[in-house]
């Protein structure tokens, strides 16, 4: 096995209690879930373990590091997660009131915001660099390999946890967006997770 038994018992519990601390990823699929429903939360939470999937072969593969080391690079990303957040929170609202007529969002597309969403987010750059490498053992070899595996891992918790939260939000999200005042103030409350989101983002230090 590529990663130590023994290591991987002791990463599998932190890796989960890095999953249920709330965290950008665990509050979109939280409002994506009250904006569009089950599915498109869990489709989300799929999205966001995707992206996590991504970070770690980055760092497997170095080109995190550069990123982190790299000012420039980092607040570019920073600056476009920023954006797409609050254009998120802009169809938030334009769509609101809609009700049971309004055109349910497509899978694949809360896949792919989430996935941006994530990959969008420097901060994970820094988590994924800063967590994944104590646990992986360069004298085993294989290190990309490692990498992987261990944010296998990660992701798989995330998916589990963000899809819990996002399917109990889209629960509610359901029950109550039948037009009107209720869908009104359920696209307020995803505009403003979205919005609430893009500040933590925007005023994030790179330290």
């Amino acid at each position: 096995m590529i990663v130590d038994p023994l290591v991987l018992l002791a990463f599998v519990p932190a890796a989960l209690a890095l999953n249920v601390t709330p965290g950008a990823d665990m509050m979109f699929c939280l409002g994506q879930g009250l904006r569009s429903g089950p599915r498109q939360a869990v489709a989300a939470a799929a999205g966001v373990a995707a992206g996590g999937f991504v970070h770690a072969t980055l760092a497997g593969l170095g080109l995190s590091a550069v990123m982190a080391a790299w000012p420039l690079a980092f607040d570019v990303v920073r600056w476009l997660g920023v954006g797409y957040l609050l254009w998120l929170a802009v169809q938030a609202l334009r769509q609101g009131g809609e009700g049971p007529k309004g055109r349910a969002m497509p899978a694949g597309r809360a896949f792919r915001q989430g996935m941006v969403v994530n990959l969008a987010n420097p901060k994970v750059i820094l988590f994924t660099l800063a967590f994944i490498p104590q646990f992986v053992d360069p004298s085993r070899g294989a290190v990309l390999g490692q990498f992987l595996l261990l944010g296998a891992v990660i992701s798989a918790g995330g998916m589990a946890v963000n899809s819990a939260v996002g399917l109990s939000a889209g629960g509610l999200g359901k029950m109550l967006a039948g037009g009107g005042r209720a869908a009104r103030a359920l696209s307020w409350l995803s505009a403003g997770i979205f919005g609430a989101l893009a500040l933590r983002l925007a005023v994030m230090e790179r330290a």
